[in-house]
């Protein structure tokens, strides 16, 4: 069964409903995205992203000669396929290894007092006339 702890370079059998497919898993290439795995697939010469809980219930290993007949047969293709791949993979950046480059927050300048004073505005004379008749106790007006 496929198991990549044990080797470097993995060559195997992809068994689906669609036929069955030589595949190669190199420890070397970047690892894949959480879930998923990197296989080189034979048939389509292109190294695809399995998610690894469906495809390697499908994965099988082969012998020894059954490998070293699948390696001569696939191995250069292979190489020229993972020395395209990991030249693209090498040139995406790692944006979690990237410094932070933001430029620095712009201070907003404090509002200006308006050019009105207090001693613009009029006081509120609250002094009391002397004339208490002109409203009773209601505050009802009593000349009307």
């Amino acid at each position: 069964m496929y198991n990549i702890a044990k080797k470097q370079l993995w060559v195997g059998e992809l068994r689906t409903a669609r036929g069955n497919t030589i595949v190669i898993h190199d420890g070397q290439l970047p690892e894949a995205s959480k879930g998923r795995v990197y296989l080189y697939n034979t048939v389509r010469n292109i190294i695809v992203e399995y998610v690894e809980d469906i495809v390697k219930v499908n994965l099988h290993d082969l012998d020894d000669a059954q490998v070293k007949a699948a390696l001569e047969q696939f191995g250069d293709a292979w190489k020229a396929v993972r020395a395209e791949f990991m030249v693209k993979h090498q040139a995406r950046i790692d944006l979690s290894k990237v410094p932070d480059t933001a430029p620095p927050k712009k201070v907003k300048p404090a509002p200006e007092p308006d050019e009105t004073s207090d001693d613009d505005i009029d006081d509120f004379d609250d002094t009391d006339d002397g004339d208490d008749d002109d409203y009773d106790e209601m505050g009802d007006n009593l000349d009307d």
